[in-house]
């Protein structure tokens, strides 16, 4: 697997891990594990994942995984993440992130036209998660949910006031939180980096992309440059391990490294890209998405061929035998973005007179 992997992505794993229900959340090496239920979580990345492709089956499992989180989520506007085999949704593992990515699937939703149905479900979504929304506090549930309302502001014209109200307080409040806790070696939100830490930047450039503001912007990009310093200290990407998390003034645990947090990156630069054209973070995520290929710690690809899927992980022992529902989806989405930055990069390379400046 190489950087060009880009051009054909594999979906054979994503439908070995979906039923009729929805997607699986864990499988024990690349067979899928029933009896570990379905979460909010995947189901949402799951539908952000064929919104965005040109798969011939995309609407059948965009029906799929939107009329799971259709079911999931609760009369008040909130989601249910887990349903087990016998149990049915259980409130085990509910957090405010699985109502943020929920959120940010169906924002999405809500505005393409892949089919009348799964729209139809997303916006009703949407309406009714905008009370619960506006309550998120934890900082990457805020993140979330400010990249979906800055999606909805102009593709949502019946709540594209709303979208743009909660989107200025959700996007004031990551910028006062990150202004508040940098420090001159600590450009950060918190004072520990933990998992999926590029979601915080990733939403701050996508708040710029509707608010141009020049703190709004600096905010992102510093934070997103000191990510990447610490981040690519060795040449290639090493995602904050697992075990223990980086505490500032610690050092950077190396284990274990989940997929998630690569493709994380991968987004922010993404996003980053498309709203500065800056090279820097088209390069940065080039090389965040090379550590699935084999740029890593461990020099191994976490890409299974034979099976479509991706290993859960790089632990201190070798690569994690398993591959489940988020190693998959985090692979299929930092695929996407590469491809949409390599569009991006063709678009710009025929501009004249390109420069990267930035006017603000």
């Amino acid at each position: 697997m190489t950087l060009e992997t880009y051009k054909n992505l594999d979906y054979r794993h994503l439908q070995r891990m979906s039923d009729e229900r929805g997607m699986l959340q864990f499988a024990c090496g690349s067979m899928p594990d029933p009896s570990s239920g379905y979460t909010v979580d995947d189901n949402a990345r799951a539908l952000i994942v064929v919104l965005q492709s040109d798969w011939e089956d995309r609407v059948e499992y965009a029906l799929c995984y939107s009329r799971f989180l259709f079911r999931a989520q609760r009369s008040e506007g909130n989601w249910r993440n887990w349903w087990l085999p016998g149990q049915g949704f259980v409130n085990d593992i509910d957090s405010d992130d699985s109502i943020g990515r929920a959120f940010l699937a169906c924002s999405l939703g809500a505005s393409n036209d892949i089919n009348e149905e799964v729209q139809q479900f997303c916006r009703q979504m949407v309406v009714k998660a905008l009370g619960e929304v506006r309550r998120l506090k934890h900082p990457r549930s805020v993140a979330y949910s400010l990249i979906g309302c800055s999606k909805l502001v102009n593709s949502f014209p019946e709540y594209s006031r709303d979208s743009f109200e909660l989107a200025k307080k959700a996007g004031q409040n990551l910028t006062n939180l990150y202004f508040r806790n940098r420090v001159a070696h600590w450009r950060w939100f918190e004072d520990r980096l933990t998992y999926c830490n590029a979601i915080l930047p990733h939403a701050l450039f996508a708040f710029y992309s509707i608010k141009s503001d020049k703190k709004i912007l600096n905010a992102a990009q510093d934070s997103l440059r000191f990510l990447g310093d610490q981040l690519f200290a060795r040449g290639y990407l090493n995602v904050v391990g697992n075990r223990g998390w980086w505490v500032r003034g610690g050092e950077i645990p190396l284990f274990d490294q989940q997929p998630i947090d690569a493709c994380s990156l991968v987004l922010a630069c993404k996003q980053a890209y498309e709203v500065t054209s800056r090279n820097e973070f088209r390069e940065m995520g080039e090389l965040a998405y090379s550590w699935y290929t084999g740029k890593n710690i461990l020099e191994v690809p976490l890409y299974d061929s034979e099976s479509g899927g991706c290993h859960d992980g790089l632990t201190p022992d070798g690569l994690n035998a398993n591959q489940g529902a988020e190693a998959v989806l985090s692979l299929l989405l930092a695929t996407q973005a590469i491809a949409s930055i390599k569009q991006a990069e063709k678009q710009d390379s025929k501009k004249i007179g390109t420069d990267n400046k930035i006017v603000l």
